[in-house]
């Protein structure tokens, strides 16, 4: 097996598929050698009968549908990794439903939002960064996502529409503290993700800001300036000598990469510190799903895709593994088409049921709009029913003329 091999549910096998490792020694089973490609439905019968999940090769075979991902158990994707033996020593639950939770988030997000303008009208002034002013957002958006993390998520989903800057921080703050909640973190830490998370970029308010909204191809200098932003960004906080050394280190390296290709250092795989690590992937997933100036959105579907296919390059494979179980295969946000043709958008994920969501109704299978959206519960469905609804697949944001942002703003 090879280090690009994915372990899927028996139930995604299909033709064309090279099985490069089973859940049992090949040698307990019919099949006379380590590696078959499957050729036909009594190929898959016979595997189904031996086995719950299959590692396939996408190489030498079909490439599985992401919706069959089967990752580790997550003390398994911790195995010898030092900085996790201590992760999950909390088991947070859900404390509230999601739409009282949404009454409470959209405080926290405005109590957030606004220490955070003010801290960067602050610099833009000139002045010196002032962290007691986000210390209140901070508060109640961790209490938030303590309580139920959706709540805060789809209102990220739902504001895109505003100054990038602002909202790219405030998602990273977000995803970073629900990413630790999942991971089992304790209070402190996650205050520390969060805070790390709305400080990543605050190096770029010393940047040009033609600069940062530049469209087209980058010169080499623009991109060595652009890249001055962490520098730049640590010289702020180096005026704030309370701030915790966690969030300054996270900070540092947020943009290194697992593979060694990232910066400022060029850092390689355990060299980065773990909060850098997961700020990393939050960062890019908050980058990939964000209205840009100058770039266009990725579905979140798509970003969570991107983030797999480059697990192992890019970012630490066990956390990438982690983060994609956090939020699931189609986060809230995306959208998506049903069994039966119909098409909504996710609004909340289960914690055990991932790929069984919330989804609010847009289209029917006609794939003309609802007189009214409502709201279904995959998970509440009775699975033992051939004819209940699941997701066919993700699509991407503008299908059938759908924009999930617009839809929830107007």
């Amino acid at each position: 097996m090879n280090s690009g091999d994915v372990r899927i549910s028996i139930q995604g096998l299909t033709v064309g598929m090279f099985v490069s490792r089973l859940d049992k020694p090949w040698i307990e089973t019919p099949f006379p050698i380590q590696g078959i490609v499957v050729k036909s439905d009594a190929d898959i019968t016979k595997l189904q009968r031996t086995c719950s999940h299959v590692w396939v090769d996408p190489v030498r075979g079909n490439s599985p549908d992401p919706r069959y991902f089967a990752f580790e158990a997550p003390a398994a994707a911790k195995a010898g990794a030092d900085e996790f033996e201590r992760m999950r020593s909390t088991r947070w639950t859900i404390q509230s439903d999601f739409s009282t939770e949404l009454r409470e988030a959209e405080q926290a997000h405005a109590t957030i939002e606004a220490g955070l303008e003010e801290v960067m009208r602050d610099l833009q002034e000139g002045k010196r960064l002032d962290i007691d002013k986000l210390k209140d957002g901070v508060e109640a958006m961790i209490d938030s996502i303590l309580r139920n993390p959706a709540a805060l998520i789809w209102l990220r989903e739902m504001k895109q529409r505003d100054n990038y800057a602002y909202q790219h921080a405030l998602g990273c703050s977000i995803w970073a503290a629900s990413f630790g909640r999942h991971l089992g973190l304790e209070r402190s830490e996650l205050r520390a993700l969060a805070l790390a998370g709305l400080l990543c970029d605050v190096g770029k308010s010393r940047l040009p800001q033609d600069l940062l909204v530049k469209k087209g191809g980058l010169t080499a200098q623009d991109v060595a300036d652009l890249r001055n932003h962490v520098q730049l960004g640590l010289d702020i906080l180096a005026n704030n000598p309370d701030l915790p050394h966690a969030v300054v280190e996270a900070i540092a390296t947020h943009h290194e990469r697992h593979d060694g290709s990232g910066y400022p250092k060029g850092l390689i795989g355990p060299a980065i510190p773990v909060f850098g690590r997961i700020l990393g992937i939050v960062d890019s997933y908050d980058a990939m799903t964000s209205i840009r100036p100058y770039a266009t959105a990725r579905s979140p579907h798509d970003a969570i895709n991107e983030l797999y296919r480059q697990r192992d390059k890019l970012y630490q494979p066990e956390l990438v593994e982690q983060f994609i179980q956090s939020c699931g295969i189609y986060p809230i946000g995306t959208l998506v088409e049903l069994s039966n043709g119909q098409v909504g958008v996710i609004t909340e994920i289960h914690s055990l049921k991932r790929l069984l969501p919330r989804v609010m109704l847009l289209l029917a299978e006609d794939k003309r709009p609802l007189q009214r959206f409502r709201e279904i519960d995959l998970s509440q469905m009775d699975q033992e029913d051939p004819s209940r609804l699941t997701i066919k697949a993700g699509l991407p944001n503008g299908s059938f003329g759908l924009d999930s942002v617009e839809l929830f703003l107007a």
